[in-house]
C-alpha cells in the first residue's frame, strides 16, 4: 500500500487528479479537482456490491445570522421537495425502485446529501443527489410545508431530554456564538423566515468551491468523473478553487454557565464539560484516548465509579465535539431527581482526579484500543468509507490513511494524555440539565460548585 504525499486539495490544480493512497486487493483513494472549484474524492473498494454519494456543503448552522437561524436544516428539508426535472413524489419513487436510501443531514459547519445503492444503480444515485441540491426549485408552498415539518422538529427535540440538554449545554459553553445555538433555529426564526431570505441563503452559500462529492464503493474514478460532468454539466466552468478548510480562534462572548431547562421528567439529565481542541489541533488524537478512558465505555472512569461502584445512574458517558476553531469535552449522565446532587459531586470529583493524576497505564492501553477498535470496525460499509473521505477533504483538504491514523492513536503516551488531562479539566466548566426544577436555585448545591 502506497500514499501520494501531493499537495492538499485546495492547493491542487483545477483539472488534476491525484492518487492519495492504495489500498490492498487493488483499491484506491483519489482525488479531482474540476472547474468551478469542485472537489470530486472516491474510494474503490473492490468486492463490495454498493456504493455511496455524498455531497458535502461547507456550510452549516455556524454560518447563519440571528434572522436566518435554521436556514441550514430548513434548506435539507425543502431541497427534497423538487426539482426542475423531479417531483418530490418522484424523487421517492426513483429511490425505492432500487431499494436505495437517499436523505441529508446538517450540522453545525456542514450540510451533507448522500445517497446507498448497489453499485450498479450509481448512475441514478449521483444524478439524484446532484439533481436535488443543485436543481431544487424551492417553491412557495414547498416552503410552507416544510416550514410546519421543521416546527414539528423543533418541538419533538423539546420533548427529548436528552437532545434538549446538549443544546442548552452548547448555550452554557459558548454562549450566544453561533457555534452555540441550536442547529434546527427556534420557533421564532424559523416562523419569520422567508422564501426570499432563505433562497437567497441557498444561491449564495452552495456554490462548488464549498464542496466536496465524496463516492465510496465498486466504483472507478474515471466513472465517477463522467457521471459528474453529464449531471452537472456547464456548472463546472470558470476558474474559481476549491475553499480552504476552516481556521481561526472562535471568542466567546460570556464566560461558561449553568443553564436549566424546567421539565416534568422522571429522572434529572445532567452535562457538565469544557472548551477542548479545534480538529486541527495534533493532540485531538490525545484528546480522544482520555475521552475513551474517561468516560467512553463500560470500563471507563466515569462508568465505574458513577454506576459500578455506587449505582447512582443508569447511564453516564463523555464524549467530545471539534470544531474548526474550538471543542468541548463533556460528561452526561441521568439519574433520579434526589441523587442529582451525588452524581454532580462524584462528575467532580472524578475531573479533578484525573487532572491532578492523569490516568492509570492500563486505562491509557485500554482507551488507545477502544479508538482503534471504533475507527476499523466503524468502516466496515461503503457509507462510513465516503463520510470519512468526504470529511476528511472538507475539514482538511487532505487525506489520512487508517494505517496513518493508526499510528497516530498508537503513539499516545500516559504523560500526553496527563499533560492534557491537566490543561483541560481545570477549565472554567460550563452546565446543563434538564429536570424537575423551577429554579437554579432548587438545584443541589454540589452543581453549582462544579460550575463557580
Amino acid at each position: 500500500m502506497g500514499v501520494s504525499r501531493g499537495r492538499p486539495g485546495y492547493l491542487q490544480p483545477p483539472g488534476s487528479t491525484r492518487t492519495l493512497e492504495r489500498t490492498a486487493g487493488g483499491g484506491a483513494v483519489r482525488r479531482s479537482v474540476l472547474p468551478g472549484g469542485l472537489r470530486v474524492v472516491t474510494e474503490q473498494i473492490p468486492g463490495v456490491r454498493s456504493a455511496s454519494v455524498g455531497i458535502w456543503v461547507n456550510v452549516g448552522s455556524r454560518d447563519e445570522q440571528p434572522a436566518v437561524a435554521g436556514a441550514a436544516h430548513y434548506l435539507e428539508h425543502l431541497l427534497f421537495k423538487g426539482t426542475a426535472r423531479r417531483s418530490s413524489a418522484g424523487i421517492s419513487e426513483e429511490i425505492d425502485a432500487v431499494g436505495g436510501e437517499l436523505n441529508a443531514f446538517t450540522a453545525k459547519e456542514h450540510t451533507c446529501f448522500y445517497a446507498h445503492v448497489l453499485d450498479e444503480d450509481l448512475p441514478l444515485a449521483l444524478d439524484l443527489v446532484s439533481d436535488v441540491v443543485f436543481n431544487a426549485v424551492c417553491a412557495e408552498r414547498d416552503m410552507e410545508t416544510e416550514r410546519s415539518v421543521v416546527l414539528e422538529e423543533i418541538a419533538m427535540r423539546d420533548d427529548d431530554p436528552e437532545d434538549l440538554l446538549h443544546e442548552a449545554f452548547c448555550e452554557a459553553l459558548m454562549g450566544d456564538h453561533p457555534l452555540g445555538r441550536p442547529v434546527l433555529g427556534t420557533e421564532q426564526s424559523i416562523s419569520d423566515m422567508t422564501r426570499t431570505a432563505l433562497y437567497g441563503f441557498y444561491r449564495r452559500r452552495y456554490t462548488l468551491p464549498r464542496m466536496v462529492l465524496a463516492v465510496a464503493g465498486n466504483v472507478e474514478h474515471a466513472t465517477v468523473l463522467r457521471l459528474t460532468r453529464k449531471a452537472l454539466g456547464d456548472r463546472l466552468v470558470g476558474d474559481r478553487v476549491p475553499t480552504v478548510p476552516r481556521t481561526g480562534r472562535a471568542r466567546f462572548p460570556t464566560a461558561p454557565r449553568l443553564v436549566l431547562n424546567t421539565d416534568d421528567t422522571e429522572q434529572a439529565h445532567l452535562m457538565l464539560g469544557v472548551r477542548a481542541l479545534d480538529r486541527h489541533d495534533e493532540r485531538r488524537w490525545t484528546l480522544g484516548v482520555l475521552n475513551a478512558a474517561l468516560g467512553g465505555g463500560m470500563s471507563s472512569r466515569l462508568f465505574q465509579e458513577v454506576r459500578e461502584r455506587r449505582g447512582l445512574a443508569y447511564q453516564v458517558y463523555s464524549s467530545v465535539a471539534s470544531y474548526a476553531d474550538t471543542g468541548n469535552l463533556c460528561v452526561y449522565a441521568g439519574c433520579q431527581p434526589d441523587r442529582l446532587g451525588e452524581v454532580a459531586g462524584v462528575v467532580r470529583d472524578v475531573l479533578a482526579q484525573v487532572a491532578a493524576e492523569g490516568l492509570s497505564p492500563a486505562e491509557v492501553a485500554r482507551g488507545k484500543g477502544q479508538l482503534r477498535g471504533g475507527l476499523v470496525l466503524g468502516l466496515e460499509d461503503t457509507s462510513s468509507r465516503m463520510s470519512r473521505i468526504g470529511k476528511g477533504e472538507l475539514n482538511y483538504g487532505d487525506h489520512l490513511t487508517v494505517e496513518q491514523t493508526l499510528e497516530r492513536i498508537e503513539a499516545v503516551t500516559e504523560q500526553d494524555v496527563a499533560v492534557l488531562a491537566k490543561e483541560l479539566l481545570r477549565r472554567p466548566v460550563a452546565g446543563s440539565v434538564v429536570g424537575p426544577y423551577d429554579h437554579r436555585d432548587d438545584l443541589p448545591e454540589e452543581v453549582h460548585e462544579v460550575i463557580s
